[in-house]
């Protein structure tokens, strides 16, 4: 049966239609169980109503005729209970209902399973027997095996079914399709699908007639494509934020590495030519990167393939189409990378649609930068038939919508141009300090990771930096930096925000965020050897980041240390202990440095119940709500079939914010958020009730946060968090917050929020 099993989906993943994938569906289940009937009876989008798709062994005339409510017949009782129904004489059975057109009052046994994905119903999957039996267990677990395996396949086939049509009559409209939001807004345009530069899995395996021809061939191909690369990077040097030129910036520094020219160039000595080599090579380097569990570098691995496209494309020569890109037009693709952005007129891009990637990927973090709207892991979205057709985008909500009719369109309209507006409005108000209503001030800082951030944070209005994320100038990097690299970087951010704070997290590698030249392999990296834990581990590595961290600050005194991942008192006492040996050491030398201010981040929920403590130890604390909700609700937010359980206003995570806030209180010290819950302008005002005393956002976010500050009196923020504390479910406490925003005239940031 496992056997047969794989046969049919992989017949079915390779059918060439709709219909096609639906009959070899229903006739190697009939053969395979050796029975008289197999049907396959789908729940119509339009109607609502279970049709007859397919069948091998009723009336061929019945197909596409023979249709039902839920609440008919046995097959709309299968779909109803969404359970398994066996029947040894389905005659007898009170729901039984006759079609005559199908022919079926020859066959008694009734075998039905539903077909689910994801909780929704896509049909019911059906056999029969003429004789009175039960089917046995073997092949009601094959049945609800298949059904299981082939609901993707389904779904997918089912959609281009409906987009496809080239008739009005028939297509279908508003065709919903869901994945994970990538970046905010919403847009409505053409889709463009992204243009496929060659084909790595199509080169065929040669040997090399000329090694060094073949090795000439591969360093032009190499030049050329570090030239397209340097022309990019200057192209849109005046069009994208600077931090993205690090983009351009990895990618030359890859043509240059042992990781992909010199294994190539290695091969070729070996006897394969340049093409295959090349593609031996890529593929190698996909695999390292994909095997990673961390979702930032796992993410990479479609720009080393995008790399090795380009130089195939100049082993290969491929013709490139010339077709201008439309106003507001927008990109989808496969495995969409930040390169293809570059490609296309940025002015005119309304946004990017990716079959693959999550919210860590490269271009979703391009798309926030530049705020274009983006959805990603969109994965039963069929591609290629995507060409010029109508797409609605949500951003927000990680939706997109095909065949949109005359009115959703008029609304997606309207919203983009309220958008516009909103986005125009709050950049004018964005370089005021934030403070609420009665004048309580809530600085609004930036979370960074590069230095190019510098000069887009200072322009956004921010109040220093709540979050300066170290590991990034490590992941960037084939070596751990030095101490004076280190230095030199710390000193650049200091300075450009000095007298404002800046508070640099030490390094949060491993596990899930592994460094390339010091890889973590680990079952379970979430909750593995990641942030203090493997500093405390590795003072080698520890101690030059915190002397670097101490030197940067000798001639400033805006500098804050932040410990990431503190789950227990002994951690943070170690961690302390290594601090004030860093100190000791460079008064030593002759430095004369002052003790920064210390913090821990709240990201474990050990530390939820420790938090007096801790505070009572340190000067301030800082809330990754990021991390503390996804370890709350054990969800990954990563992961398209889970990610809707994913939600910072679940009542759980308030609870948990709210004895965070509580405890620092009750020590004295200050509290920060610097989780993405601080961008979300609903969440924002339930932490202004609960008295948190700064926020941390991306920088485009600023200007969202700061309205929501100044629209909010303390006492209406706090009313508000006391009614929420009533409410057992999310989506209650959202609609609360959502209609507290449209009374106080914010209602173009509802749609910011999970609805």
């Amino acid at each position: 049966m496992l056997g047969v099993l794989r046969r049919v989906v992989q017949e079915v993943n390779g059918a060439a239609d709709f219909y096609e994938a639906l009959q070899i569906i229903v006739t190697r289940v009939k053969g395979a169980l050796e029975i008289d009937v197999c049907s396959i009876y789908l729940k119509s989008p339009r109607s609502g109503r279970l049709v007859l798709m397919a069948s091998e062994g009723l009336h061929a005339e019945s197909v596409g005729r023979v249709e039902m409510d839920l609440s008919e017949g046995l097959v709309g009782l299968v779909a109803a209970r969404a359970e398994p129904i066996n029947l040894e004489n389905a005659p007898d059975h009170p729901r039984y209902r006759y079609f005559p057109e199908t022919g079926e009052e020859r066959f008694l046994s009734f075998l039905g399973v539903p077909i689910i994905q994801q909780r929704k119903l896509l049909g019911v999957l059906v056999v029969q027997h003429h004789e009175a039996l039960r089917f046995d267990d073997e092949h009601v677990s094959f049945l609800v095996t298949l059904a299981a395996q082939l609901a993707g396949a389904i779904a997918q086939a089912e959609f281009t079914d409906e987009i496809s049509s080239e008739t009005p009559e028939v297509s279908h409209v508003n065709v919903e399709v869901a994945g994970i939001a990538g970046a905010p807004g919403v847009a409505i345009g053409r889709a463009v699908v992204a243009f496929r530069l060659a084909d790595l899995d199509s080169i065929p395996d040669r040997e090399a007639r000329d090694v060094d021809q073949e090795l000439e061939r591969l360093a032009a191909a190499v030049a050329a494509t570090r030239q397209e690369i340097e022309a990019l990077k200057r192209r849109t040097e005046n069009i994208l934020p600077p931090e993205e030129a690090l983009l351009f910036d990895a990618y030359l520094m890859l043509l240059g590495s042992d990781s992909l020219v010199q294994r190539s160039e290695a091969r070729i000595r070996a006897g394969q030519w340049a093409p295959s080599a090349l593609r031996d090579t890529v593929r190698e380097s996909v695999r390292v990167f994909e095997d990673m569990e961390d979702a930032y570098l796992s993410e990479r691995a479609a720009d080393v393939r995008d790399l090795g496209r380009r130089v195939l494309s100049h082993l290969l020569p491929v013709e490139v189409s010339g077709e201008e890109f439309p106003d507001g037009g927008i990109l989808v693709g496969e495995d969409l990378t930040a390169s293809h952005l570059t490609e296309v007129p940025i002015e005119r891009l309304g946004a990017i649609v990716s079959a693959k990637g999550t919210g860590s990927s490269h271009i979703a973090i391009l798309a926030r930068a530049l705020n274009i709207p983006a959805v990603m892991g969109v994965s039963d979205l069929p591609v290629s038939r995507m060409e010029d057709r109508e797409v609605l985008v949500d951003g927000y909500r990680g939706r997109l919508y095909v065949n949109p009719n005359p009115e959703l369109r008029a609304e997606f309209l309207r919203l983009v141009r309220q958008e516009r507006e909103l986005e125009e409005d709050l950049r004018l108000q964005a370089r005021e300090p934030a403070a609420t209503r009665d004048g309580r001030p809530v600085p609004v800082l930036a979370n960074s990771g590069l230095l190019a951030d510098i000069r887009p944070s200072l322009n956004s209005g921010a109040e220093g930096v709540g979050l300066y994320r170290t590991e990034v100038p490590f992941m960037i990097r084939d070596r751990f930096p030095g101490e004076e690299e280190q230095v030199e970087i710390y000193r650049q951010i200091l300075a450009s925000f000095d007298p404002m704070p800046v508070t640099l997290r030490t390094l949060d590698v491993g596990g899930d965020k592994a460094l390339s030249y010091f890889p973590v392999k680990e079952d379970n990296p979430f909750l593995g050897w990641r942030g203090i834990r493997l500093t405390l581990d590795h003072p080698e590595i520890f101690l030059p980041q915190l002397r670097a961290m101490l030197k940067a600050s000798r001639d400033h005194n805006n500098l804050q240390i932040l410990f990431p991942m503190i789950s227990g008192l002994d951690e943070l006492k170690e961690a302390m202990v290594l601090l004030n040996r860093a100190r000791e050491e460079l008064l030593d030398e002759g430095h004369i440095i002052a003790m920064p201010k210390v913090g821990v981040m709240i990201e474990v929920p050990a530390a939820v119940y420790l938090v007096e403590s801790l505070a009572r130890r340190v000067d301030f604390l800082s809330v990754g709500t990021n991390d503390l909700v996804q370890y709350l609700l054990a969800v990954d937010r990563n992961n398209a079939r889970v990610a809707n359980l994913y939600d910072p206003l679940h009542p759980a995570s308030i609870r948990a914010l709210e004895l965070i806030a509580d405890g620092a209180r009750r020590a004295g010290k200050p509290v920060s958020v610097c989780g993405e819950m601080a961008s979300d302008p609903a969440s924002v005002i339930l932490l202004l009730g609960m008295g948190i005393d700064s926020l941390s956002v991306s920088v485009s976010a600023i200007p969202r946060v700061k309205w929501v500050i100044r629209s909010f009196s303390t006492d209406r923020a706090e009313a508000l968090l006391a009614q929420c504390r009533l409410l057992e479910n999310p989506d209650p406490i959202r609609s609360l917050l959502n209609n507290a925003l449209v009374q106080a005239g914010l209602g173009g940031l509802v749609r910011a929020g999970k609805t």
